[in-house]
């Protein structure tokens, strides 16, 4: 997955979920946030981030954010819809025979839908950004329609789908994710149910590139 035209700046501050404040060549500029969740541990004031030039002349903001450099880790893409956008490139290299994104189930829309001969799949994709000493965490915040995807999934393995739940680490250096249990006990419990029920846990590890994110390697928890 690649951006179309990155500028370098230095982060200021945040008034809202949806806009930061960011110095680009020696004047404050507003920028859309491509994460509305509190990324605080990475957000930070002095901080050097990059931004997606758009090409939409007729935006209110010029730059959107899609990643910050953390002290001691290096570069965090933070931008919520390169998981999605990355494993789709991803799964086109997999074999799959069809595959179908955004795929209702139960009163769900699952990240993915895809087909290998009789079999079939589902597939979840979560983001990670949040790294203690070294370990990814999710989530970062409270997320009921994680907990709600993760009970889909498990009930969907029961009815004879083959089903998985994958973390995209937007960060070099971290190889698996765990439960943020200390912010939602109740998506531990769920991840732990729908991998009792056979539900695959992938940690997918990517390469940040300056305008770009990959998906590298396919690890299982």
């Amino acid at each position: 997955m690649k951006y179309r035209e990155i500028a370098d700046g230095i982060f200021v501050d945040r008034p809202n979920r949806f806009i930061a404040h960011v110095e680009v060549n020696g004047a404050v500029e507003t920028v859309h946030v491509k994460n509305t969740g509190r990324c605080k541990e990475l957000l930070l004031p002095g901080t050097a981030v990059r931004l997606e030039v758009s090409d939409n002349p007729k935006r209110k903001t010029k730059y959107d954010l899609v990643a910050v450099h953390k002290q001691g880790l290096g570069w965090v893409n933070m931008d919520s819809q390169a998981p999605n956008k990355v494993v789709g490139e991803w799964l086109a290299k997999q074999g799959y025979d069809y595959i179908k994104p955004e795929f209702t189930y139960g009163k769900s829309r699952i990240d993915f839908y895809m087909e290998k001969g009789e079999q079939k799949y589902l597939m979840e994709v979560k983001g990670c950004t949040l790294e203690v000493d070294g370990i990814g965490y999710f989530p970062d915040a409270p997320t009921e329609r994680g907990v709600k995807h993760l009970h889909e999934l498990a009930q969907a393995q029961r009815t004879g789908y083959q089903c998985a739940v994958a973390f995209v680490i937007q960060m070099e250096g971290i190889t698996e994710v765990r439960p943020n249990v200390s912010t939602q006990p109740e998506f531990g419990t769920a991840l732990a149910e729908a991998k009792a029920a056979g539900v695959r846990v992938l940690f997918l590890l990517c390469r940040v590139g300056r305008d770009s994110l990959e998906i590298v390697e396919q690890r299982e928890g």
